[in-house]
């Protein structure tokens, strides 16, 4: 009886992040207007700008050579402001588009993805959500990404979720060390995108508590968690293995040593 209404619980648990998911796709789809705004007027600024220092270089006689390199300075520091206000502004883009796409994107169809950007993306946004509920949670992210990766065959949609499951769960098991480990304590995680042979290796490690031998052994079991009812479904590990094995091919494991840390390595064979 305790087995079925833990069961009834997690699956109240998993109608709320469906809902969840459905709102998150609204607001996206609704601030994704206003952002495309910000960026167009930027460029645009950007280009008034361009055009205002020719202006001012084509009558620097006319200035006294201190209003002319104030000016000058001027110009440049709002030039550089408007690179990272488009900067920013396209990478929330990026972000939304990327939670659109997990609502709404077309199921296991492969796409040229930029795995390096993606992972990245969701590494932070596993991390930032953490701290959205925690104001003291913070770790170093240690992070390599090969340069010169191709474009890749991959479910974007799918493989972000791959990668936000792992890190939460990373995020998750530094934050329970935490609450109980000395100062000497330096919680961080690593994440590493590299190619080895012909296959895409994306490897996150941790150094929080590790898994217990019970633990190892249900790790993929739906519906086994280790968190308490209303912060774990115990979905997110058979959700991982059901994308990088069935939907892509490849292969999922992990390294755990009790109160050490755990490393997850997720090997893709690559498609042309």
């Amino acid at each position: 009886m305790e087995q079925i209404e833990q069961l009834k619980q997690q699956l109240r648990q998993q109608e709320k992040l469906a809902s969840l998911g459905m709102l998150s796709a609204g607001i996206a789809h609704e601030i994704q207007n206003p952002l495309n705004f910000v960026i167009n007027f930027s460029k645009m600024s950007d280009k008034l700008l361009g055009d205002l220092a020719d202006v001012v270089e084509d009558n620097a006689d006319k200035f006294q050579e201190e209003d002319r390199e104030e000016t000058e300075d001027i110009i440049a520091n709002l030039r550089a402001n408007m690179a990272k206000i488009i900067e920013h502004g396209e990478r929330a883009i990026s972000i939304i588009q990327s939670i659109l796409m997990v609502s709404r994107g077309k199921e296991n169809e492969p796409l040229p993805t930029d795995v390096c950007k993606l992972v990245k993306e969701y590494v932070w946004l596993s991390y930032h959500a953490m701290r959205a509920n925690d104001k003291g949670f913070n770790i170093n992210i240690h992070e390599q990404y090969e340069e010169g990766l191709p474009m890749m065959m991959v479910i974007p949609q799918d493989l972000s979720r791959a990668v936000l499951n792992v890190m939460n769960n990373a995020c998750y098991t530094i934050w329970r060390k935490k609450l109980s480990a000395d100062e000497d304590y330096h919680p961080q995680v690593s994440v590493t995108v590299k190619m080895e042979d012909a296959n895409l290796v994306i490897r996150i490690a941790d150094n929080g508590e590790g898994m217990t031998e019970e633990t190892r052994r249900h790790a993929y079991e739906n519906f086994f968690t280790t968190k308490p009812i209303g912060q774990g479904t115990g979905l997110g590990l058979g959700i991982v293995r059901d994308i990088i094995e069935n939907k892509h091919g490849g292969t999922v494991s992990f390294d755990t040593a009790e109160g050490e840390g755990t490393t997850f390595t997720l090997i893709i064979p690559v498609r042309k």
